[in-house]
């Protein structure tokens, strides 16, 4: 009896974690959504990444969050007629985000390093092509992964070892050889994923160096600063993606498995706000406006 009540104990505390989670990066994306959209002073090529950015953050937390706290509270882990829809767009926010995530370091390189180029690289329509490009890329990702991996047999039962679908535990489930496909899709995203990490560490060791020589002590502690958080944020959301996805199996544990899902699922949405908007000043200010605005309209 004491242990079902430790677990139920634990379950409550996942569910209580996540609402928490969920209603912090519903309240700050929206904030951010809004402050852009109406601040036609933030009509720029950083803050539209952002706008999107937010877009991908408040789609991965409602794809997952809400049945991931439906099946913890209730200790539910059969296959849902939902779950193609929550693996579809799953996979296309989180794959669409990393590709922002590219784009916006791409366009933090230009301002540093290139900015007497920057209004001619980052126009508004080559900023509407990389945008499009993203959601473009993340739509036919996942419609590939998802449509491979629910063509396969399922015949180990449909009781999944997470809280929500997640396609390297409904593999588990399959008898089928014929998943050696989705893992070879898996090895060539793996490779265009490292391909655009590649990038992002070249162009932070150039945006670095650019610093560097910035002769302002202050100027160069505000660089970093402002650099450092997302790439470290980027740096968990990727390697704890593909520690997730190639893991050994003699490793691998319920426990394990559901820490790193929340790791490159949950975490990264919930921190972006705070590392690439609201440390931003004039975000700050246009977010402040509108709340103060709403309260004096009521």
């Amino acid at each position: 009896m004491a242990e079902i009540l430790d677990i139920w104990q634990l379950q409550l505390l996942y569910f209580c974690l996540l609402l928490g989670i969920s209603l912090a990066v519903l309240l700050a994306n929206n904030l951010i959504i809004s402050a852009i959209a109406c601040g036609h002073h933030l009509h720029t090529p950083m803050f539209f990444f952002l706008l999107n950015l937010a877009l991908t953050d408040l789609g991965c937390i409602c794809t997952n969050v809400p049945k991931a706290m439906n099946n913890s509270l209730w200790d539910t882990r059969n296959i849902y007629s939902g779950c193609v829809a929550q693996v579809f767009f799953f996979v296309f926010f989180i794959e669409t985000e990393y590709c922002l995530l590219t784009i916006m370091c791409y366009d933090r390189y230009a301002s540093i390093c290139k900015p007497l180029h920057y209004g001619t690289l980052l126009g508004n329509r080559a900023c509407a092509h990389m945008a499009a490009a993203a959601w473009a890329s993340g739509f036919l990702y996942s419609l590939l992964h998802t449509v491979n991996t629910f063509s396969l047999p399922l015949c180990h039962g449909n009781a999944l070892d997470q809280f929500f679908c997640e396609i390297p535990q409904i593999l588990k489930l399959s008898c089928s050889r014929s998943y050696l496909g989705e893992l070879g899709l898996l090895a060539v995203s793996g490779c265009l994923g490292f391909g655009c990490f590649v990038f992002i560490i070249f162009s932070y060791v150039q945006i670095f160096r650019a610093v560097l020589r910035i002769p302002s002590e202050q100027g160069r502690h505000k660089a970093f600063s402002t650099c450092l958080p997302p790439l470290i944020v980027l740096s968990l959301f990727i390697s704890t993606a593909v520690f997730a996805r190639l893991k050994p199996p003699s490793i691998s544990s319920p426990s394990l498995d559901l820490s790193l899902s929340v790791l490159y699922s949950v975490v990264p949405p919930a921190l972006n706000p705070l590392i690439y908007s609201l440390r931003n000043q004039e975000l700050k200010s246009a977010v402040w406006t509108l709340m103060t605005g709403c309260f004096q309209e009521h």
